[in-house]
């Protein structure tokens, strides 16, 4: 219709008995708490979906005449009050115990930075994994009552939308976000003018405001450079989420992370421990670092003050994950900063961010593990391999000992459970089972769930999940230019009152090393399996590729090639528009999880924990967090091949392993119903899904990890190093100098006999003669390394016991060093002697990097 169209939006005032409804749409608490949402979603179903589950564009579209019924009715009145009675109360409660014990709520407070949160579709500024691990982070240290801030960049466009065209091909959709629709705030001073801070990009500054959401007890700090004093360019720098060139990314990375610092500072914040979750926001430490230097603290003190409070988690084993910089670019944006303020040239600068030999550029992950002392990956499997990917960063070191260990993924239970399992739970367990997250023993209660209740419930979410296939199928189809007969045709399994159909789910981030593809190896084997008259399959799929990822999007094109296929069609559906709205559904309804990555390229994976928790069983490689979660009654595993192995070689075995899992267990399992209309096995399975994962790989279990491990260390070490304005730091950084001066000449021989044979309860006197090169006997730690042969010939370190000085050396001057051994072990055993940098002040042992075998 020609002419033009104009909005017009008539908004409602709120009657004073709902006042509070707008403070409960600007804390992200609803993302998490199913009852805030309903209080919404009761005023107006239809609105609360078409408003994209946003309480204040909701708020702001309501009919008044529906408010002031609600405002009258006893019975919303008293779930509105409930409701309110509940989150006063959570913002009274007081720091957890467990907490208390590492952590000192008056003194201390964790900065938690990330380029992304995911925390909830009316939030966009998120694109994955990474995102939605910080979000369920934030919500968990809030439950947990955990002192903590988040820092990250509000994005103008977020990351893009999706639809898939009528070829298969992903069109990707940017939509500048209405700050106003968005449950944030600028930060005003005490005079109500907003905060704003400068960040230097080489010669020039940027202006960035700061935006405060809150989630719970956890404030999130929000940077945004779109603003009337900065240039076009400067304002588009915070536009889009991994958008632009890598010149718009160094500028995003030094917003987040010098502009983090500097933002925190203005709104009057004082961390004590600061984690960088992935590489993007390590300019965060060399901030800080500035500021020590400003006050007449030398750089290599300041950097090992600024170093010892932080923390930096590394989430992928692929080497597209890491950014890696033109070292002309990080010197024309930062040199200023390193020889102005910092006191150190260029190229000192520039070391580090060094990374392996074979690599050229300025690597931010290189950058973060050396502006650090605790690190982790994010899974065992991936501890292993982010030691062995930057062993370069402590070359003499074996990579399994070098200072990275790992915290495993967790989910926010609250905000993935299925709202139907989050009563279900109530009514069998009462409401205690919130405060029972990590408690395995306590789920073990989930076997006393008669299964009939189970199973039916599971098929509630499952019809939930068909209708909301259905209608995005249909609004696909149409887009692309297709025929209702042609949706009828393509949705005809996807029927809400007929959910007896085995349905396997695969959503994920489409990159090739995710393998979405390797289930089409054998389409023949692949149709026969779907179209099974007596045993049929559904496949559902999604899932994004960044817009600058050809192969992944060639995934996409793959996947929906073979959808449209006659013997594909309505047995395999992709998607479009994979957010987490449609995670939730997904993770929530379908029986089985398929997760196929490349063998050790999963650094972790969540989606297979939320589904697990809502009862699906994976059926996985064990990579990532599977290979800690099966038990092999909980779903079924891939064993991976080799990583020597040819790729082709690896995809075909894998790929029929896959086949023989789904034809000869999976398929079988679900279909064996037994006369009671459900398979009870399958039951069985389910539950032990929920018992197994929930309490394991939940995110307040992460947490707790965290603080244990990594926050309550950083705590303690910084405030012994920052005593008398940082003398430890500074005694502890000359050392260090003195020891890279002296470790290129330190030696060290065996001078007493070595027998290969002694009697059982016979010592093995042990001396060894080192020339410590001028450092100290105080200044080494020289260790006996007692250990036995594993599969393929490695030595497995059983104990460790350390040598001790003698008081005369030897002729020539060298320490002598004496252990009289009495081994624990019996019969054959091997040893090993090594001389290792040793300083009371070291976060690890092996913080150095330096160390010398015999």
């Amino acid at each position: 219709m020609p002419g033009t169209r104009y909005a017009l939006e008539v908004q409602p005032e709120l009657p004073e008995p709902l006042a509070r409804l707008r403070e409960l749409a600007n804390d992200l608490k609803y993302t998490a708490d199913r009852r805030i949402r309903g209080l919404f979603y009761q005023l107006d179903p239809e609105l609360w979906e078409s408003s994209g589950h946003n309480p204040k564009v909701f708020l702001r579209r309501v009919s008044q005449g529906r408010l002031e019924q609600a405002s009258r009715d006893r019975v919303f009145l008293e779930e509105y009050h409930s409701v309110l009675s509940a989150m006063d109360s959570y913002r009274r409660e007081p720091v957890r115990p467990e907490v208390a014990e590492h952590l000192n709520p008056d003194k201390d407070l964790v900065a938690y930075f990330c380029a992304e949160f995911g925390l909830h579709e009316s939030l966009p500024i998120y694109s994955g994994g990474l995102g939605i691990l910080a979000g369920d982070q934030v919500k968990a240290a809030s439950d947990l009552h955990l002192p903590m801030v988040g820092i990250g960049i509000l994005y103008r466009q977020g990351y893009f939308s999706q639809t898939i065209d009528a070829n298969g091909h992903q069109v990707a959709h940017y939509a500048p976000n209405r700050f106003d629709d968005l449950p944030i705030q600028p930060v005003c001073d005490a005079q109500g003018n907003e905060v704003h801070v400068e960040v230097p990009l080489g010669p020039d500054r940027v202006e960035v405001r700061v935006w405060e959401a809150r989630i719970g007890q956890v404030p999130l700090y929000l940077l945004d450079t779109d603003l009337s004093s900065n240039g076009e360019e400067e304002r588009a720098i915070t536009y889009q989420l991994y958008g632009g060139d890598n010149r718009v990314r160094i500028q995003q990375e030094i917003v987040l992370g010098i502009g983090g610092v500097r933002a925190l500072r203005a709104v009057g914040v004082a961390p004590s421990i600061w984690h960088v979750n992935e590489g993007h926001a390590a300019f965060q430490a060399l901030e800080r670092c500035r500021e020590h230097v400003a006050q007449g603290m030398e750089f290599d003190t300041a950097l090992e003050l600024a170093a010892s409070g932080t923390v930096f988690t590394t989430h992928t084993p692929v080497a597209a994950g890491h950014d890696i910089f033109d070292p002309e670019l990080v010197r024309s944006h930062l040199g200023e900063l390193a020889e102005g303020e910092l006191g150190i040239d260029t190229q000192r600068f520039l070391a580090l961010g060094e990374g392996p030999e074979e690599e050229e550029g300025f690597n931010m992950t290189a950058l973060a593990f050396r502006t650090s002392r605790y690190h982790n990956g994010v899974s065992r499997i991936h501890g292993g391999v982010a030691s062995e990917m930057a062993s370069y960063i402590w070359p003499e070191v074996p990579p399994e000992e070098n200072p990275i260990g790992y915290v495993t993924n967790g989910v926010h239970v609250p905000t993935f459970l299925a709202r139907e399992w989050d009563g279900f739970f109530d009514l069998h367990f009462g409401g205690q089972w919130r405060s029972e997250l990590a408690n395995p023993e306590f789920w073990q209660g989930i076997d006393r769930i008669p299964d009939h209740s189970f199973w039916s419930l599971h098929q509630t979410l499952k019809s939930e999940l068909f209708q909301a296939a259905r209608k995005r199928t249909a609004r696909q189809i149409e887009h692309q230019g297709g025929t209702q007969a042609q949706v009828d045709r393509i949705t005809r399994f996807l029927q809400p009152d007929r959910t007896d159909i085995l349905t396997i789910g695969f959503a994920r981030r489409f990159a090739t090393y995710k393998r979405a593809t390797l289930l089409f190896s054998d389409p023949e084997r692949l149709a026969r399996l779907v179209n099974d008259a007596e045993r049929p399959v559904l496949f559902l799929f999604a899932g994004k590729a960044h817009p600058s990822d050809q192969p992944g999007q060639h995934l996409i094109q793959v996947i929906h090639e073979f959808s449209r296929k006659p013997e594909f069609e309505g047995k395999i559906l992709l998607l479009e528009g994979y957010d987490i709205a449609l995670a939730r559904k997904l993770v929530t309804g379908v029986d089985v999880w398929l997760n196929t990555p490349e063998y050790p390229k999963e650094a972790s994976g969540t989606s297979g924990q939320k589904a697990g928790i809502n009862g699906a069983l994976n059926l996985s490689v064990l990579d990532g967090w599977w290979a800690e979660g099966y038990d092999g009654e909980n779903g079924w595993a891939i064993a991976p091949h080799s990583s020597e192995l040819g790729a082709e070689y690896r995809n075909r075995e894998e790929a029929t392993e896959l086949y023989e899992l789904l034809e000869d267990q999976v398929v079988p399992l679900y279909y064996s119903r037994d006369g009671h209309g459900y398979s009870a096995r399958w039951v069985r399975r389910s539950k032990a899904s929920v018992k197994s994962l929930l309490p394991r790989f939940n995110s307040q279990r992460m947490v707790l990890d965290y603080l244990r491990s990594y926050y309550g260390p950083a705590s303690r070490h910084h405030r012994r190093l920052a005593k008398e304005g940082g003398q430890p730091a500074g005694e502890l950084a000359r050392w260090k100098q003195k020891v890279a001066t002296a470790w290129p000449g330190v030696a060290m021989e065996r001078i007493d006999d070595t027998p290969e044979e002694i009697a059982s309860g016979e010592p093995l006197p042990i001396t060894v003669a080192v020339d410590l090169n001028g450092l100290s006997p105080e200044d080494v730690r020289v260790e006996c390394l007692v250990g036995v042969t594993g599969d393929r010939d490695q030595f497995l370190i059983k104990e460790r016991h350390g040598l001790v000085p003698l008081e005369e050396g030897t002729p020539q001057g060298w320490a002598r060093f004496h252990l009289d051994f009495q081994p624990s072990m019996p019969g054959l055993q091997f040893y090993k002697l090594r001389v290792v940098p040793y300083h009371p002040d070291l976060a690890h042992l092996h913080e150095t990097g330096h160390l010398l075998h015999l």
